[in-house]
């Protein structure tokens, strides 16, 4: 099995996006172990569009499915799906595009 030096297994690759919703990729056995994802509630849902706005901010890990986030008011577009673990802030509105079913850990803070 050949890698390249710049992208090792499990390496982190951080990339803060529109409207302040960041997308981890990569992330390492180890990292979702340390966040506990394992014991976060699960919730899934077909192909589909659907408006969203975020009352707390949440952070969900993306098991499977493929997702592009159309933000209110702007043209920009983030996409994200399984293995990327994916947060977004308080206060946020969008539209989900689901291309493919969606199976998600997810969390809210309750403090933001």
């Amino acid at each position: 099995m050949a890698t390249s030096s710049s992208s090792e297994q499990g390496a982190m690759e951080s990339a803060p996006t529109a409207a302040s919703i960041t997308v981890e990729r990569n992330l390492a056995q180890s990292r979702l172990e340390e966040l506990g994802i394992k014991s976060w509630p699960k919730w899934g849902c077909p192909p589909g569009k659907f408006p969203l706005k975020y009352e707390a901010e949440e952070t969900c890990y993306f098991v499977r499915g493929k997702v592009k986030a159309c933000l209110k008011g702007s043209s920009e577009e983030v996409e994200f799906g399984a293995g990327d673990l994916v947060v977004f802030p308080k206060g946020l509105s969008c539209t989900w595009d689901v291309s493919v079913a969606i199976d998600k850990h997810y969390k809210f803070d309750s403090s933001s």
